[in-house]
C-alpha cells in the first residue's frame, strides 16, 4: 500500500493541494488536516490535484465532500482535477461527481459529470442518461411484472 502524500503550493485562482498515492481510512485525518489549512486561510477556491492518487476510500471522499460543502458555504468551490480513471469513476458511481467540481483538466471548459463521460450501458452502448444506472440499483425504480 502507498501512502498518501500531500502537498501544498499556492495557484493562479487559489491554493492547489497535489495528492498522491492511496487516500484510505487510515489517511482520512491527514488529508482532512491538509484541507482545513487552506480553508482557514479564507480562500474561496482550493483545487485538489488528484493526478497522483491511486486510491481514494469512502472516509476520505467524504472528508474532500465537507471540505467542498464548507467552500460552497463561502460561495466558493473545491476543484477536483485530474482523477486517474478508477477514482473517477468511484466519484461517478457514488454520485459525487456533482457534488465535487470534477475536471479533466486544469480549467473548466472539460467538466466530469453526468453524462460528460462514457459509461456502458446494457447493450455495451454509451448510456447518454444516469438513469439507467439509478433503476439498475434501485429495484423500487424496476418495471413490475
Amino acid at each position: 500500500m502507498a501512502a498518501l502524500r500531500a502537498s501544498a503550493s499556492a495557484g493562479a485562482d487559489g491554493p492547489v493541494v497535489a495528492l498522491s498515492g492511496e487516500a484510505d481510512a487510515t489517511t482520512a485525518a491527514e488529508l482532512r488536516e491538509t484541507l482545513a489549512t487552506q480553508l482557514d486561510t479564507g480562500v474561496r477556491q482550493v483545487t485538489v490535484d488528484a493526478s497522483g492518487l491511486s486510491f481514494l476510500d469512502s472516509a476520505s471522499l467524504r472528508v474532500l465532500i465537507l471540505a467542498a460543502r464548507a467552500l460552497r458555504g463561502r460561495h466558493g468551490t473545491l476543484v477536483f482535477a485530474r482523477p486517474q480513471p478508477l477514482v473517477a469513476r468511484l466519484l461517478e458511481i457514488t454520485g459525487a461527481d456533482r457534488l465535487l467540481d470534477v475536471r479533466e483538466l486544469s480549467g473548466p471548459t472539460r467538466r466530469h459529470g453526468p453524462g460528460c463521460m462514457p459509461r456502458a450501458g446494457p447493450d455495451g452502448g454509451r448510456v447518454v442518461s444516469a438513469a439507467w444506472e439509478t433503476r439498475r440499483y434501485r429495484p423500487s425504480a424496476w418495471p413490475r411484472r
